[in-house]
């Protein structure tokens, strides 16, 4: 049988797991919890479930959802792939060592690269509403912090560099909740507010 009802907004899947993920690490960054669960979270709700949303998004023609979900998606498994890589490394595996070593400074060019694509991003989020442009400036100040932590040894930028990430993700949280209120409730319960960049008169 088939149908044409209401589709879901892929959003509500792409911002939980953009969130959540996201949380998670910076209680890892500030020494609350280890890695292994990051790790998890990372390819399975941080990666799979964003990827999902992100070619959900391409269905219903929204290339910023497209774009933003596929690549975070992506950034996740990345980083598990880079942790698990690092981790053989320091099990001394000859083969790893040899042909896939990676460094902290390789780490932060990594970061460098999805600055750069963040910083894109975030002048589209201007134009589309308030938490969005705020979402988008937290995750943007946070990845400058990672990249000065790990391409110019600032460790002492994490502590604060994770709070403003704990920031971005709980911001990811509120729009999630904000679709999800407004189509259970059918009213603006919790309000995105306007863009801050706004269309020329």
């Amino acid at each position: 049988m088939s149908g044409h009802g209401k589709l879901g907004n892929p959003a509500v899947v792409g911002l939980a797991g953009f969130g959540g993920t996201t949380l998670l690490l910076q209680i890892h960054n500030l020494d609350l919890c280890g890695t292994g669960v990051v790790f998890c979270m990372a390819l399975a709700f941080g990666g799979v479930a964003q990827l999902i949303a992100g070619y959900q998004e391409f269905r219903v023609g929204n290339n910023f959802g497209f774009s933003a979900f596929v690549s975070y998606g992506a950034f996740w498994i990345a980083l598990a792939m880079i942790w698990l890589v690092m981790d053989l490394q320091a099990a001394g595996v000859p083969w790893v060592a040899k042909h896939l070593k990676i460094t902290a400074k390789d780490l932060g060019f990594f970061l460098l690269c999805y600055t750069f694509y963040t910083a894109i991003l975030w002048v589209a989020a201007l134009r589309i509403h308030g938490m969005m442009a705020f979402t988008f400036t937290t995750l943007l100040i946070g990845f400058v912090g990672l990249d000065l932590v790990f391409l110019a040894g600032a460790k002492g930028l994490l502590a604060i560099t994770a709070l403003d990430l704990v920031v971005c993700a709980l911001s990811a949280w509120y729009m999630m909740a904000h679709v999800i209120y407004l189509d259970t409730f059918g009213k603006d319960i919790l309000p995105v507010f306007q863009p801050w960049l706004k269309p020329a008169e």
